[in-house]
């Protein structure tokens, strides 16, 4: 990713590469897909508008996230008297449609089930184990850079990785404990 740094005030690439893994943070963040657009929207509005500020080594991938962070932050103490929570359809993805030709019909019925379950348990988990699951095993953020996106030490980043993946084992275990447990059966 590079901006232009001449003057010109025109960025050589709009940090297109980065749209999907906003528009995945801004979901988590947002849980609606409307918002979620808005946010990632008003973050390369933002970033258009400050980019002749950036220095040339500058960490554009970071610097977009921590933008979207503090947008997100802001709309939240705007809307802090009416609270408002939409549930993310999950699922709805275009990775989901993408079909493997190796793959028979059942091992992509069972490959989708177990997507679908590990989406619901990441939903399930409060939303700062949310996005550190996220930035970290979605979008490959370094520890320090998802430090940087959330205003915290590394360390810190590093203990709610931790717990969130072990919220996470927990939630599916549970899960497959529900799908492995033997059914009702007639006893004739």
């Amino acid at each position: 990713m590079s901006w232009n740094h001449n003057g010109a005030g025109q960025p050589q690439m709009m940090g297109i590469e980065y749209l999907d893994g906003l528009y995945s943070y801004a979901m988590v963040l947002t849980r609606n897909h409307a918002d979620a657009e808005d946010l990632v929207q008003e973050t390369y509005t933002r970033a258009i508008k400050a980019m002749q500020k950036l220095r040339a080594d500058t960490n554009i991938k970071g610097w977009l996230f921590t933008i979207l962070k503090n947008i997100w932050f802001n709309q939240l103490r705007k809307r802090r008297t009416t609270p408002q929570l939409i549930e993310i359809e999950a699922g709805d993805g275009i990775a989901n449609k993408i079909v493997e030709p190796s793959k028979n019909s059942h091992d992509l019925y069972v490959s989708k089930l177990e997507t679908e379950q590990v989406r619901a348990a990441i939903q399930e988990l409060p939303v700062e184990f949310r996005e550190v699951i996220l930035l970290r095993e979605y979008e490959d953020l370094s520890y320090r850079e998802i430090a940087s996106v959330l205003h915290c030490p590394v360390g810190t980043v590093m203990s709610r990785l931790g717990r969130a993946r072990e919220k996470l084992r927990a939630a599916l275990s549970e899960t497959l404990k529900k799908t492995d447990s033997p059914s009702v059966r007639d006893t004739k």
